[in-house]
């Protein structure tokens, strides 16, 4: 499971960094400064961002003094941080790999990105690794299993016209780990220290359009990749569908207010 689940994501990325960009990075960086802070990134600090992809939290990191090394799974996402945030120093690595030295950073940092591989166990050991003595972790996920809201209103959509998710995609390894405890306990078993697991909520608030433009027809994430699979006809039927769910999140301007619900994991190496 863990090669094939991590087989479908390289699969799932590819060609995706401009998509993501201009729709999952928006939502994405509501939690940025929170991870930041539980990382305890400040002037001097030598961070790791992990998982980095347009470069969002590496920039917010250098803004706030750190001198900042980052790490993507995708060539593209890569490239694009690069052109994102000057200078900075991005490798290209898939965990559990990661080409640093032992010890070598403060401060490790991933934003939603402990919930794409196929073995998190591995690559947690991995960034303990990579941790100075006394350093910080700090991870982002989904709380699963997903409320009603953000993640879940495009997949009610495609339920609703009667699409299957096709059997050969893999489900996350990661999805027995998305509750506190359990995530805390992942963890904990990896070594860390002093781990806390913090729920936050928020909204993300956007153009009903705009979300079905960036959330289902840019074949991010699976929600996009099932939709990018059917015809024309399906597609339509689909959008019907989602134009229903999303009432209940209708804000009088217009736009649409999607609850999100995540976990903050913090540790000390």
């Amino acid at each position: 499971m863990p090669q094939d689940f991590d087989l479908y994501e390289r699969e799932l990325w590819a060609g995706r960094a401009p998509s993501y960009e201009r729709g999952f990075a928006r939502l994405t960086q509501y939690m940025v400064g929170p991870l930041l802070d539980a990382a305890g990134v400040g002037g001097g600090t030598r961070l790791l961002d992990v998982g980095t992809g347009p470069g969002i939290v590496s920039a917010a990191a250098i803004r706030r003094g750190a001198e900042v090394s980052a790490l993507d799974a995708d060539p593209e996402m890569a490239e694009t941080a690069r052109k994102n945030v000057p200078g900075l120093d991005v490798r290209v690595a898939v965990l559990p790999d990661v080409p640093f030295e032992d010890a070598a950073f403060g401060a490790v940092a991933g934003n939603f990105v402990i919930n794409h591989v196929g073995a998190p166990d591995l690559a947690l050991a991995a960034l303990r690794r990579v941790l100075r003595p006394a350093g910080w972790l700090a991870l982002s996920c989904w709380a699963m299993p997903a409320a009603a809201g953000v993640l879940t209103a495009v997949r009610e959509a495609i339920d609703e016209a009667g699409v299957p998710v096709p059997d050969d995609i893999p489900e996350s390894p990661f999805m027995e780990y998305g509750e506190p405890a359990a995530f805390r306990r992942l963890v904990m078993e990896a070594g860390f220290t002093d781990v806390s697991v913090e729920e936050m909520t928020w909204e993300h608030v956007v153009d009903p359009e705009y979300w079905w433009e960036t959330g289902a027809l840019s074949k991010v994430g699976t929600n996009g990749v099932i939709i990018g699979r059917q015809d024309a006809a399906t597609v339509a039927r689909i959008k019907v569908a989602y134009d229903g769910v999303i009432t209940r999140y209708a804000t009088p301007d217009g736009k649409i207010a999607l609850p999100a619900h995540a976990l903050l994991a913090s540790a000390a190496r």
